[in-house]
């Protein structure tokens, strides 16, 4: 047994700090659930925050020792804390400390079907279908998402089964605190490139999650980093899915005719099984559903109760996001952070049969920027109308000297604006009737989508 799996089989007070972000709301929820005495902090006032208070948690707003109670048995906290907070300095002082992956770990071992979804990208939206098909299956699952589920309206639930749908992220190798019962590898790409350095080590590391899974590895059959990643791996079962007839499951006939919905013929080893109908927009989703479909029926989902819960699946929050049409100007708000996410957003939307897509691109992490420049550049200039703002450094300090006009220069036509509020007004006063514009980011460009719906609406 791990000494994390040890501290909380015999803890029953536990208190976080940072309880309100997505991250660790969840995790606090299921450990309500489990019968645990829960207590945390945040800086921010939040709908998690209310939330988990809601749910019976003892809160505090704002972060310090006095927040931790004398008996508190274990404290969790997240990354996001920065050095030198008070509250979490007393409580590594006074208290058995994890951080959020390892209890998200041990999470993983207390049930016995635990789904780890992973990937470079598409995890959330995977998870988050995952999660609406066993719901709608009568599977009733434990889930924690990256992102906000439309169906529970929130990051994740506490379900009275076995089954537990776990967003699994490469980042840092936090998902390797896990032990999944099922691995779904959605695809491996170059990404995190500032702590990974290359992708060899991110090939590693996902051969690394595939070995500690217990039972069933689900694959991208068509993707080349991921097939390599998993050659040799003995003592699973592995399953491979995509539109290339060697996989297992096959989607076939895909029928992509824009708008939010698309359909295809799926297949298993020659035979057909039936017809699956999306109602989320985009060619990379046909295969986000296929891993989804093939997690659900290994987990003992039937056929007809998958399709359903693939075809009432919307989306998951900031997941082409449509936020409504105001004024002719349709909006939308995309997490895309990356290129080949980036890429796929915006041809879905150039499919649609809008005047102009408009790219409102918040570009995230020096590092990452700098790496990547041109094949940001490449992928934007897809869009036809183009604003970059300035580069959100998150955890990191520009010693590279890179500048968000380093990209807007190698995009033909595109305007670079710094302030969010700058570019809601500029997009608001030159978008036309029929046009498309669509947020993309992973810091808090979605603020500009919002700013330009309530100016629209004004």
């Amino acid at each position: 047994m791990n000494n994390i799996d040890k501290i909380l089989k015999e803890a029953k007070k536990v208190h976080f700090i940072g309880i309100g972000g997505s991250g660790m709301c969840p995790i606090a929820e299921i450990l309500l659930s489990l019968g645990y005495e829960v207590s945390g902090s945040d800086n921010n006032d939040t709908e998690t925050f209310r939330r988990i208070e809601r749910e019976g948690a003892k809160v505090f707003l704002g972060q310090v020792k006095e927040n931790i109670a004398d008996d508190t048995e274990l404290v969790i906290y997240t990354n996001a804390i920065l050095k030198g907070n008070e509250e979490l300095e007393y409580a590594k002082e006074n208290f058995p400390c994890v951080e959020r992956a390892e209890v998200l770990g041990a999470l993983s071992r207390l049930f016995t079907n635990c789904i780890g979804i992973c990937g470079t990208h598409g995890k959330t939206t995977t998870s988050s279908m995952e999660t609406q098909i066993l719901m709608e299956a009568g599977l009733d699952p434990s889930a924690v998402i990256g992102g906000k589920l439309p169906l529970i309206d929130a990051y994740g639930r506490y379900g009275k089964t076995q089954n537990f749908v776990c967003e699994s992220c490469e980042f840092n190798n936090t998902f390797l605190n896990m032990n999944p019962d099922i691995a779904v590898i959605l695809n491996i790409d170059e990404d995190h490139l500032d702590f990974f350095g290359n992708l060899d080590n991110i090939k590693k590391s996902f051969r690394e999650f595939a070995e500690k899974t217990t039972r069933i590895i689900i694959y991208n059959g068509d993707d080349e980093n991921t097939v390599d990643t998993l050659k040799g791996i003995e003592g699973k079962k592995l399953i491979s899915i995509g539109r290339n007839d060697d996989n297992e499951w096959v989607a076939k006939n895909i029928n992509i005719p824009g708008g939010f919905y698309s359909d295809y013929e799926l297949w298993h080893c020659g035979e057909f099984v039936a017809k699956v109908e999306l109602s989320v927009p985009g060619e990379h989703n046909i295969l986000n559903s296929l891993c989804a479909f093939v997690a659900a029926y290994e987990s003992g989902a039937d056929v007809e109760s998958i399709c359903k819960g693939l075809k009432d699946f919307k989306g998951a929050s900031r997941r082409f996001e449509l936020l409504g049409t105001y004024k002719g100007v349709t909006f939308a708000d995309d997490y895309a952070h990356h290129p080949a996410e980036i890429k796929v957003t915006l041809e879905a939307a150039k499919k649609m049969g809008y005047k102009n897509v408009w790219a409102v691109h918040q570009p995230f992490t020096y590092s990452r920027t700098s790496l990547l420049l041109d094949d940001f550049a490449k992928v934007l200039s897809i869009a036809d109308k183009c604003v970059i703002s300035e580069i959100m450094g998150s955890r990191e300090v520009n010693t590279i000297g890179i500048k968000a006009t380093d990209l807007s220069e190698k995009i033909p036509g595109s305007v670079q604006i710094n302030s969010l509020k700058d570019i809601a007004e500029y997009v608001c006063k030159n978008a036309q009737d029929g046009d498309l514009v669509i947020t993309l980011g992973c810091g808090d460009v979605y603020k500009a989508a919002r700013m330009m719906v309530n100016i629209m609406k004004k």
